[in-house]
């Protein structure tokens, strides 16, 4: 009996041939919170928004293939007067969760963000994220998020 033996999970920076990968990942990350319908970005800007020195994207790749992705954003934190880390998106294909990609990909940015603090957000009913950045270390407080659409103003 072959006992499999995981992968080697590697983490890069996306760059703009990676547009239509970050793309589909969006995508998937989006219908897994059931919010499809709130992704209006195109590949096309991604590949523009890959070249934007504030905007990190690190690709997890096992055997060449995407796994999952952290995507972050270096904004101006008025109170501190300091730059922070905006941390938009965490998300792990189905079929690699559980496996460290999550922890990886976090660890990394960590790494390339040096002494900057990394702030996020977290839907209060996900327990599964909220257990995940408990035991990276993370802070989780609560707090609501607003938000006011163009078209209603």
């Amino acid at each position: 009996m072959t006992e499999h033996v995981p992968a080697e999970i590697v983490v890069r920076d996306a760059t703009r041939d990676d547009a239509k990968t970050v793309h589909t990942l969006i995508g998937e990350i989006a219908a897994h919170q059931a919010q499809s319908a709130s992704v209006t970005v195109t590949a096309e800007q991604w590949a523009g928004y890959l070249e934007r020195p504030e905007i990190t994207v690190l690709l997890a790749e096992a055997d060449g293939e995407p796994v999952g992705y952290v995507s972050a954003v270096r904004r101006l934190h008025l109170w501190s007067g300091s730059d922070v880390i905006a941390l938009d998106d965490l998300y792990v294909r189905p079929g690699h969760r559980d496996a460290g990609v999550g922890r990886l990909l976090m660890t990394e940015l960590a790494r390339r963000s040096g002494d900057l603090a990394i702030t996020w957000g977290v839907q209060p009913d996900n327990d599964a994220a909220i257990r995940f950045y408990r035991r990276l270390g993370a802070t989780v407080r609560a707090k609501v998020i607003c938000a006011w659409p163009a078209g209603r103003r």
